[in-house]
């Protein structure tokens, strides 16, 4: 599945109309293809971003994800609707990503650099990751600050990494995000905590280090 850079800004773009993805969802399961085009659509850059987090891997996020596409259209018959459908999805996502890292790690696979490029953080609250870019300088900035960020998310584990960017660069509810990790209000709220404050602490060690 090869990203463009109109696929990664299709569903940032698209507000979230829950009556008309609940209109495509009922399409899709009536077997309607272009439906769920437009489903795979407004969700893959952000089902990639959850990839991409626990994997680091463009490769293998754009694998799972695909794949996670294809589980759910196969699965839609039994999707009840009791949640939102990207909810629903998301954690499809999110087991698989776990589960192909898992694997990977078996068979000996070696971790890849982050790439800060996958931080597209359009359409979320995240301003105090970057500072708006003006000038050359302020690029080269946020270049920097990307990569002190990179390093400081990959020292805390994936629960606490996915947490905060479910939260941070999805925008999801705390509701969604326990909703799509499998665990509780609360456990989430405290991933978020420490993930925070782990990023706070890592990033003015990296300043006064520098």
């Amino acid at each position: 599945m090869k990203r463009t850079e109109k696929d990664q800004q299709l569903d940032v773009k698209k507000p979230e109309d829950k009556g008309y993805v609940r209109e495509l969802v009922q399409k899709s399961k009536a077997g309607d293809k272009q439906a769920y085009r437009e489903l795979v659509e407004r969700y893959q850059t952000r089902a990639f971003r959850i990839a991409y987090d626990i994997l680091q891997s463009q490769e293998d996020a754009e694998d799972v994800v695909q794949e996670s596409f294809v589980k759910a259209y196969l699965s839609l018959k039994h999707f009840q609707e009791k949640s939102a459908f990207y909810t629903w999805f998301y954690r499809i996502v999110y087991n698989m990503s776990i589960d192909h890292k898992r694997k990977r790690s078996r068979r000996g696979g070696v971790a890849l650099e982050f790439d800060e490029s996958y931080l597209n953080t359009e359409g979320a609250d995240s301003s105090y990751l970057y500072e708006p870019v003006q000038t050359p300088d302020d690029m080269l900035k946020r270049k920097e600050q990307a990569q002190d960020i990179s390093k400081v998310l990959n020292t805390i584990s994936d629960e606490h990494r996915t947490v905060m960017m479910l939260r941070e660069i999805d925008g999801l509810s705390y509701d969604r995000i326990a909703e799509v990790v499998g665990v509780s209000k609360g456990t989430v709220m405290s991933r978020l905590h420490y993930a925070r404050k782990k990023l706070q602490e890592g990033l003015k060690d990296l300043k006064m280090a520098s």
